[in-house]
């Protein structure tokens, strides 16, 4: 992944433009972009509604949000690694390992406290491994991403022993259909992950530390900023959240699959650049990443419910992918032309 040569202080200078004016304009810009991006979603939201019979019943509403549970809460930690300017291509098989592990060591240890800490450090171990590896090294994280995605996928299939694990303790179905205020255990996870995530982008040094190392990694160290460090954090946070996912997917399902969740890396990833988070790194924005999930969910829910076939499905989200692209590459060359 590449880097800008400015900082983000400075990524939209000007010589001879007061210093007052354009601190102004960035955060108005940030606002007007998030601001469309909230109504594009809207728009989609209110003609699926009225095109769609059974869009809008209260049935629907929750398992569109049930529906999304996993690329909404993977995409909050995506976010911090977009905006570092790198990328997780190994959180999908991040998250079948954590559930074949959690399936595995509930069933063997009779305890569903052990299996979960058992999934969720899995998980993390996977994600701090991918940091260590990129910062310590400096290999590129698309490469070694991709490189653990096939080597954990791999250890889920041995973990399992090449077909999927029966979980044996009833107790553990209970963390994937456990309701509270009528919405189930993943559904408060995502909101979690999206309410802790934001505090961590917008009000802490942490988040402000991920934003300036991927606006200009070089400036960032100069500054004081553990540059390594940051990126080891960032990755295991990562991992840790794919662990939960894991677990709480392996609960939904009865078992510990290790062929599950394929391609779901690209479905976040499209979702983040979706909301507004730049692939050159050092911008994100919660609120776009929230709306980026929203929109992938409801065309995917909209998809199902008109029965759509599955290979043309794949063709839209193919095409979402390409246009989230598009539309990141458009805002970087609007930003440089500023």
């Amino acid at each position: 992944m590449t880097t800008n040569n400015v900082t983000q202080g400075e990524e939209n200078a000007v010589p001879g433009r007061p210093a007052g004016r354009q601190g102004l304009i960035k955060p108005l810009r940030t606002l007007l972009d998030t601001s469309g991006l909230i109504a594009i979603f809207l728009l989609l939201f209110v003609a699926l509604a009225v095109l769609i019979p059974d869009f809008l019943t209260g049935r629907n509403m929750v398992g569109l949000l049930l529906s999304i549970t996993l690329i909404g809460s993977l995409a909050t930690t995506m976010m911090l690694v977009l905006a570092l300017g790198e990328v997780d291509l190994s959180v999908a098989s991040t998250v079948a390992f954590a559930g074949v592990v959690a399936a595995v060591v509930t069933s063997t240890t009779g305890s569903v406290f052990i299996g979960v800490i058992g999934g969720i450090v899995a998980g993390g171990a996977v994600g701090a491994f991918n940091g260590l590896v990129i910062a310590k090294f400096g290999i590129n994280s698309l490469i070694a991403t991709l490189a653990a995605m096939e080597f954990v996928r791999g250890l889920a299939y041995i973990t399992a022993g090449g077909d999927a694990v029966m979980i044996t303790v009833p107790a553990f179905f209970d963390l994937g259909s456990t309701a509270f205020l009528g919405l189930t255990l993943p559904v408060w996870t995502m909101l979690a992950c999206f309410l802790i995530f934001g505090v961590v982008l917008n009000m802490t040094s942490f988040g402000r530390n991920v934003l300036a190392t991927g606006g200009n990694s070089e400036a960032a160290a100069l500054a004081g900023v553990n540059v390594r460090r940051l990126k080891i954090i960032v990755f295991g946070l990562q991992g840790v959240v794919a662990g939960v996912i894991g677990v709480l997917l392996a609960s939904r399902m009865g078992l510990g699959d290790p062929n599950t969740s394929m391609g779901l890396e690209l479905a976040v990833i499209s979702a983040c650049v979706l909301g507004g988070v730049a692939l050159s790194g050092g911008v994100a924005t919660i609120t776009g990443v929230l709306v980026g999930v929203l929109i992938m969910g409801c065309v995917q829910n909209a998809m199902g419910l008109l029965n759509v076939p599955t290979f043309y499905q794949y063709l839209v989200r193919g095409a979402i992918l390409l246009l989230a692209v598009m539309f990141d590459r458009w805002k970087q060359t609007r930003r440089q032309g500023t």
